[in-house]
């Protein structure tokens, strides 16, 4: 009994923590998840469950993909919605290639840089009516399906309308995430009759019904991808924003296109990684690796201040460019294989000081800138790494009526100065966060995977790649690891921010790297949720199995069967 009696006690005085899990790194939340058939991971459960749904009704990866898609909008508005963009890589089995897609949307034809000057703004503002540009999911949906899909989108579309008819229940996160965005666009007509029933944001655990939403999904799904670009829908958003005092207009829905583009990639130590082209982010990921490949990452040890500082530093001179170079490819000729080259990275590379934090880096001279993500893979083969926001969490506050959605404002990220690469031209394409990744290994698909949050994002991939191959660590490991997260001195918009940007370092750093930081001149500061949300399928090819992964930080879930 007494030997019980100490054994109890030492229980209570000692905290659990995750080093007694039977294998794995100290900070990792649970096992990989393995299957033979199929693998979804998403930011909300019901989603990953649709996914698997679609996939065992003998649908494709691209069918449970624009499923789940549409479900984690009914779901999770604080990070998506048809009313935002879309961007995917899509692995063809079949064909053995990679493709991608962007399915952003441009800015309106009637709003011009003077518009702006004339009353006296200095940046975009960041919601109402101002920021909005065309909205591409639902395009980028068609184009997917068009190209690869196999079940009828009715029969896709159908798990998203019924959840919106009948309710589900409100997940933890997302329900934190919903009442801030609540407070913030609830001055917006139109916002509080969808998204605060009963004059509130609706709470964990209470179900939420969306039946304008169910609507204009049965319409998209019966009527195609002119009912919600050249229909009623098409036109109740351009009046809705017309009476707000916007300038969308019926035209630049009309005029809505997608591209399929080739994703860009670099080779780092043997794994190639993938990203697509501006006008996203991708490529500064690319940068990123390419800076660090030269250095003995392994060596330096996760969490160690020497891996931290070089980390830091080849994000600075990576997000220099960016804010700098990335833009729309329509309007302005973007040097992305000189961006992305080996000799251009040695040269970047040479700014770096190993024991002082730089403020400044200039970008480089060339010849000649919330969010969801989720990745879907299928008994043939097929991935998709997909990832659509509405930008800000809930996009704008602009809720045309009777439709269920918010527009996004990724307007916002145009620059207003004269000659910027990323400056508010009519009908172009703003610089955007949102990109999803691939790995491949000898020419074969490998790894799906994304890390949603922003300027999070470029870092976020870059530090999964690292932990992957450097570290060594599994999936999930890769994704539960205490992530480093700068904010940047320059911004795509042309601002200017703290004098060399402000570290934030995730718990699970130890205090003696903090300490060395410090030191070493990084200015660092404590923050809440930041650090992004990770998602990732792996394709293990000797076994035929797939492994999934899901962020520990979100409410989501990978399944697999």
């Amino acid at each position: 009994m007494r030997n019980f009696i100490l054994l109890i006690c030492l229980f209570i005085t000692i905290p659990l923590f995750a080093q007694d899990r039977i294998t794995g790194h100290n900070f990792a939340t649970r096992s990989e998840v393995i299957a033979q058939h199929g693998m979804a991971a998403t930011s909300q459960p019901l989603a990953t469950q649709v996914a698997l749904d679609i996939l065992k009704a003998g649908g494709n990866a691209i069918d449970a993909a624009i499923a789940a898609n549409a479900v984690l909008g009914l779901t999770e508005p604080t990070g998506n919605g048809i009313g935002g963009d879309l961007f995917a890589i899509i692995w063809d089995a079949e064909k053995e290639e990679l493709v991608g897609l962007n399915a952003s949307g441009r800015s309106p034809y009637d709003l011009d840089l003077s518009y702006f000057k004339d009353n006296g703004y200095d940046k975009i503002p960041s919601y109402g009516p101002l920021p909005v540009s065309v909205p591409g999911c639902v395009s980028g949906w068609f184009s997917m399906h068009e190209k690869y899909g196999s079940k009828p989108m009715v029969e896709i579309l159908k798990p998203a309308i019924t959840y919106a008819r009948e309710g589900f229940p409100l997940t933890e996160v997302i329900a934190h995430y919903w009442n801030i965005g609540a407070n913030r666009l609830q001055q917006y007509d139109g916002f509080t009759e969808v998204y605060m029933p009963n004059g509130r944001a609706p709470q964990k655990g209470e179900i939420f019904k969306n039946p304008a939403l169910a609507n204009t999904l049965e319409t998209i799904a019966q009527e195609g991808r002119d009912a919600f670009y050249k229909g009623k829908i098409a036109h109740t958003i351009a009046d809705y924003i017309k009476e707000q005092g916007g300038f969308l207009s019926y035209k630049d829905m009309a005029d809505h296109t997608d591209s399929w583009v080739e994703p860009v990639s670099t080779n780092y130590r043997g794994y190639d990684v993938y990203e697509l082209p501006p006008n996203g982010q991708g490529t500064a990921v690319l940068q990123i690796l390419n800076i660090l490949e030269a250095y003995n990452i392994k060596e330096m040890g996760f969490g160690s201040p020497d891996y931290v500082h070089t980390f830091v530093e080849a994000k600075k001179i990576a997000f220099e460019d960016r804010a700098k170079y990335y833009a729309d490819p329509d309007f302005v000729d973007i040097p992305v294989e000189q961006l992305i080259s080996k000799a251009y990275a040695d040269e970047r590379r040479k700014l770096i000081d190993p024991e002082q934090a730089g403020n400044e880096y200039p970008a480089g001279e060339l010849e000649q800138g919330n969010t969801i993500y989720m990745t879907v893979a299928d008994d043939k083969g097929n991935m998709v790494s997909l990832i659509q926001s509405n930008y800000r969490g809930m996009g704008s506050g602009m809720t045309p009526p009777g439709l269920g959605f918010i527009l996004q404002d990724r307007g916002e990220l145009f620059s207003l100065q004269d000659g910027h690469n990323n400056v508010y031209e009519p009908h172009k394409r703003p610089f955007h966060t949102i990109i999803p990744a691939f790995v491949m290994k000898d020419g074969k698909p490998l790894i799906s995977f994304g890390l949603m949050g922003g300027a999070m994002q470029p870092q976020g991939h870059a530090q999964i790649v690292v932990n992957l191959v450097d570290f060594g660590m599994n999936l999930q490991e890769a994704g539960d690891a205490p992530r480093i997260h700068h904010t940047s001195p320059s911004q795509p918009t042309g601002g200017k921010m703290t004098e060399g940007g402000v570290l934030n370092l995730e718990s699970g750093f130890p205090e003696e790297t903090i300490r060395e930081l410090l030191r070493k001149g990084h200015k660092i500061a404590p923050a809440i949720g930041p650090f992004g949300g990770y998602q990732a399928i792996m394709y293990d090819a000797e076994n035929d199995v797939y492994y999934g992964a899901s962020e520990s930080r979100k409410d989501g879930q990978a399944a697999g069967y």
